[in-house]
């Protein structure tokens, strides 16, 4: 697994072995960064269910001006951090807890995201909760993404208008922001 645009291109990430994760094809995180590249720079990220942590680098790597990684997996922390550490980075924080723990975590710190990756487990119906207290905590900036890949096609929903959405083979990319 290799970051694919940015400072850190074609440096190599530990991770696409991690047991109980799903790392990002190469082909979609590349299609992925280029939906969202005008917005990368500057941004406070939140890599939530973080695995390996590709996302939340490939924005670091971007020029994200900060990014939190969260994974309940001890081994995924630690291949965070080690990728992390072999590319020299220091603008982040890896919390290695319940996603549900990380978002009441940064609620109570007041912090507020302007990219969210979701990429939870397919199967264990994460993703809608994850959603929801993102936004019963209001961790969104006025003009956030909330990039969320999924094995289903989502709908808008009651706060969040589809801003983009593609399929890549059975994954789908949906990228939300909040409704005026």
């Amino acid at each position: 697994m290799r970051v694919i645009s940015g400072l850190y291109k074609n440096r190599l990430l530990k991770g696409d072995d991690l047991l109980g994760t799903r790392p990002t094809m190469a082909r979609v995180k590349e299609s992925l960064i280029a939906l969202i590249q005008d917005c990368i720079k500057d941004a406070v990220v939140l890599d939530l269910f973080a695995g390996s942590g590709s996302l939340g680098i490939e924005a670091l790597s971007n020029q994200a001006k900060m990014c939190y990684f969260c994974d309940k997996n001890n081994k995924a922390g630690e291949i965070i951090k080690s990728n992390l550490k072999t590319l020299n980075v220091n603008l982040f924080k890896v919390l290695i807890k319940d996603y549900q723990i990380c978002l009441k975590n940064f609620f109570q710190d007041k912090l507020k995201f302007d990219i969210v990756f979701l990429d939870p487990p397919y199967h264990e119906n994460m993703l809608k909760k994850a959603i929801d207290l993102i936004l019963d905590y209001e961790l969104l900036n006025k003009e956030s993404l909330l990039v969320c890949e999924t094995d289903i096609k989502l709908e808008e929903l009651d706060k969040l208008k589809i801003w983009k959405q593609k399929k890549y083979g059975d994954k789908y990319i949906t990228i939300y922001r909040l409704k005026e």
